[in-house]
């Protein structure tokens, strides 16, 4: 079987995602690189376009075009090409602003555009359908929650996702965060995931940001997790 490739699927610069839209007319423009080693592999994104859009009030739309690069443990061969287009709407369906509580939903689907067999997409359409939590206070910021992949097609497994963290505004121009993630087995010789990530964001300017996280596996067979953006950001305002 393949190396399967690391899903792009994050709440930048993490895992876990967040029930914020962007703002209606806005966009966030992404270049990043996110990378995982699991069983002495290697598969990373090099790199993915990530465009966010808020098409309406409380609901934006999202699309990951990744080009990614798979080597295999104990192959000579490796492969980099196109891997699956991941599209999704998140929609913030609840809000009190005295409270600064917020719950939304965020469906994704990954579109099977990469080659399976060279180890670079899943091969089938996968579906995300997740629900996800924030609460606010001061600097301090903490979201989370969770969903359900399903994930059809000879030696996959549906799964469950959930995570949550904590995230703090340290100034103008850094905000530090930390999570932690479950995951179970996605395909039938994988395992589950169990694992923390830290993150830092970098506000340059109002309009240009650098983000960052690393973490491992706690419980499970993947080593290091890392991700790197360049993000962008504008609207009729800015």
């Amino acid at each position: 079987m393949p190396y399967a490739p690391f899903s792009a699927m994050a709440g930048p610069p993490f895992l876990t995602d967040d029930p914020e839209p962007v703002e209606y007319k806005h966009w966030e423009i992404y270049l990043a690189s996110i990378s995982q080693e699991q069983r002495g592999g290697v598969s990373m994104t090099a790199p993915h376009v990530e465009i966010n859009y808020g098409l309406v009030p409380n609901v934006q739309v999202h699309v990951i075009a990744p080009m990614e690069y798979v080597e295999p443990s104990g192959l000579s061969s490796h492969h980099y090409g196109y891997g699956d287009t991941e599209l999704g709407v998140k929609w913030r369906f609840f809000e009190n602003e005295e409270a600064k509580f917020m719950a939304g939903i965020y469906p994704l689907v990954e579109v099977p555009t990469g080659s399976e067999s060279r180890g670079l997409g899943n091969g089938d359409a996968q579906v995300f359908l997740p629900i996800w939590l924030q609460k606010a206070w001061g600097p301090w910021l903490t979201y989370g929650g969770g969903g359900y992949w399903i994930n059809p097609g000879s030696g996959h497994e549906n799964s469950w996702f959930f995570g949550w963290l904590l995230q703090r505004q340290l100034n103008d121009t850094f905000t530090l965060g930390a999570e932690l993630f479950y995951e179970t087995a996605r395909q039938t010789d994988d395992e589950r995931h169990f694992g923390s990530n830290i993150g830092l964001i970098i506000n340059l300017t109002e309009i240009h940001h650098i983000l960052l996280s690393a973490g491992t596996d706690i419980i499970g067979p993947a080593g290091l997790y890392s991700y790197a953006a360049y993000q962008l950001t504008f609207g009729p305002d800015k």
